[in-house]
């Protein structure tokens, strides 16, 4: 019983603390107490670091607390950094293949087909560059070195990276080139901020009100409540001017098009407009359904128009009967009463 108590009993979870007090209890310890970095501080307290600068943000707009911003630049390894560190570089796995291969070395299907494609194609190439294999007359490749007589230097440089944080200085600038070109690393900057004591730094935080209400002046408490400050001179919220109508957005977008092709605009302050110029000079025949009376409203009084360009009257009337300009016309009697009669 005692064994299966002993097996059964874990240990009690660490609970991560509460950004905003962890913050605040750092720098009670006196009026000089700082917090270097955010990102050391969150790693220490097990906080995300994320968490820690938005409260540390808040705390600095009630000025509990100053910012200060921190830049670090530093080297992350990626995948195929990280296999090399572990496996070593693809030249020293081919070097390997072709060393124990003997004389006859291997084909370069031969090769792909035991070290794989990608590894083949990079560790192949920098053995000829390095000069530890070559290419026979058959096409087959040989190691001209032995292993013990090269290094693995690539490997080695990202060991000494790696060991070094990341840390730029680590390397020289010759030796970094060489590894981003073969995008065995990339340079992240990353971003906190060292914290000191602002002017209304309190161990204990005490939220401000914002608004004054009704009961904090009845019961006067109003007197004894902080509040945040107010800006007099931030701008409000710009007041849209509203939407336009789905059919104005068609109307406007057929306007478009009807210009594009060579219409112009008339004035739209006309009321009453003639039939001539409504239907037929857009050449819509006169038996159009769209013409009959209870799809347009007609007018009485005056029921017809008075004159209109006699010279173009008669141009839209044989475009209407006979056609021109490639149209064969509509082939019916063009009648001028029709075209004189006014509509809204």
């Amino acid at each position: 019983v005692r064994s299966i108590l002993k097996t059964q009993h874990l240990p009690t979870p660490f609970t991560m603390s509460d950004p905003e007090s962890a913050i605040l209890a750092a720098l009670s310890a006196s009026p000089e107490a700082t917090i270097p970095d955010t990102y050391t501080f969150s790693s220490t307290h097990n906080l995300d670091h994320n968490q820690v600068v938005g409260v540390s943000k808040s705390l600095e707009g009630d000025a509990y607390v100053k910012l200060t911003e921190l830049s670090t630049s530093f080297f992350v390894l990626g995948k195929e950094a990280d296999s090399i560190v572990n496996d070593g570089s693809q030249e020293m796995c081919v070097l390997a293949a072709l060393i124990e291969a003997g004389e006859g070395g291997f084909s370069m299907s031969d090769l792909q087909g035991l070290v794989g494609k990608d590894v083949c194609k990079i560790g192949m190439g920098n053995c000829l560059k390095n000069k530890w294999a070559k290419k026979e007359k058959d096409g087959k490749l040989v190691a001209v070195v032995k292993m013990e007589d090269v290094k693995d230097e690539v490997r080695e440089l990202l060991q000494q990276l790696k060991e070094g944080g990341g840390d730029p200085k680590s390397l020289d600038d010759k030796d970094v080139t060489a590894l981003k070109r073969r995008k065995l690393i990339s340079l992240v900057t990353r971003k906190s901020y060292s914290i000191v004591r602002g002017p209304s730094y309190s161990s204990t935080r005490v939220k401000r009100a914002a608004d004054l209400t009704k009961e904090m002046l009845d019961s006067g408490k109003w007197k004894e409540t902080p509040f945040k400050e107010y800006n007099f001179k931030t701008l409000g919220e710009s007041v849209g001017g509203g939407y336009l109508h789905p059919l104005l957005k068609v109307r406007a977008e057929f306007r478009k098009i009807l210009m594009e092709m060579g219409f112009h605009e008339m004035p739209t302050n006309k009321w009453v407009e003639s039939s001539f110029w409504n239907f037929d000079s857009l050449f819509q025949p006169q038996s159009h359904p769209a013409r009959d009376a209870h799809d347009t409203f007609f007018i009485k009084e005056p029921a017809q128009t008075v004159l209109v360009p006699e010279e173009y009257y008669d141009k839209v009337k044989t475009m209407h009967e006979v056609g021109g300009s490639g149209s064969i016309g509509y082939r019916y009697d063009f009648k001028r009463e029709e075209a004189f009669k006014n509509l809204l």
